[in-house]
């Protein structure tokens, strides 16, 4: 009778504890949702991850500051969009949230190398983690991931996601944002960028603070040329 009590006890306990769990999560999805929809019409202020690069740089320097600039989606190169799609996410416009495909291939390439040289994330996945979440790679991050790249995808139009994803992308130390990144690396605007200044930006996404820091890596300038060839059959939201 005694262990039958106790285990009633213990159920309702794990029951309280689970429901508990499960309106937090449901709190702070319902808190991202009114954000995302805020940003249907304003410019996203901070990311999660401009956070954590700027606790990095002030630890090193408190008087550090990011280089971020929020420009309209007019007011970026039609180059520097075709680039990105062109290295990033060549079916973004199609799939909703996940290429399926790119996951397979991304799989099938790091089976083939016996580590990880790709990953398969969409450009909506990776805004997704740039908004919200933090670098740091477990479960419960992938799903958080998941969860919030559906939600953008229900809750914004392509374009949309497109333009924010181009302005808080990071290009550099403490560099975030088309503009930044035009401006830090080519002296010019993000409405200017060439062709070339484009495809080395998209070159540039995967690793911007060691290519910025190693301009003359020769995978940089073999990156940007795949991706000059590629941009012309890219499809721009």
């Amino acid at each position: 009778m005694r262990t039958a009590g106790a285990l009633r006890r213990f159920g309702r306990v794990a029951g309280y504890a689970l429901a508990t769990l499960a309106a937090a999560a449901l709190l702070v999805h319902a808190w991202y949702a009114v954000q995302i929809l805020w940003w249907r019409t304003q410019p996203v202020g901070e990311t999660s991850f401009m956070a954590y690069r700027m606790a990095e740089l002030a630890r090193k320097n408190p008087g550090a500051k990011l280089a971020y600039q929020w420009v309209p989606y007019e007011r970026i190169s039609p180059h520097l969009k075709r680039a990105m799609i062109a290295a990033e996410d060549a079916r973004f416009v199609d799939h909703e949230g996940f290429d399926w495909e790119g996951i397979q291939r991304a799989i099938e390439k790091n089976e083939k190398r016996g580590r990880i040289v790709a990953g398969g994330s969409t450009i909506t996945q990776q805004l997704a983690k740039n908004l919200f979440l933090t670098p740091e790679r477990s479960w419960l991050r992938k799903g958080q991931e998941a969860v919030i790249t559906l939600m953008l995808e229900a809750l914004l139009p392509k374009r949309r996601i497109f333009e924010i994803y181009l302005n808080v992308i990071e290009w550099g130390n403490g560099v975030f944002g088309a503009e930044a990144a035009a401006r830090r690396h080519f002296g010019t605007t993000a409405a200017r960028l060439s062709a070339e200044q484009g495809a080395r930006l998209a070159a540039m996404a995967p690793n911007p603070r060691f290519y910025e820091r190693n301009p003359g890596a020769p995978g940089l300038a073999r990156k940007t040329a795949i991706i000059l060839g590629r941009m012309p059959s890219a499809e721009i939201p």
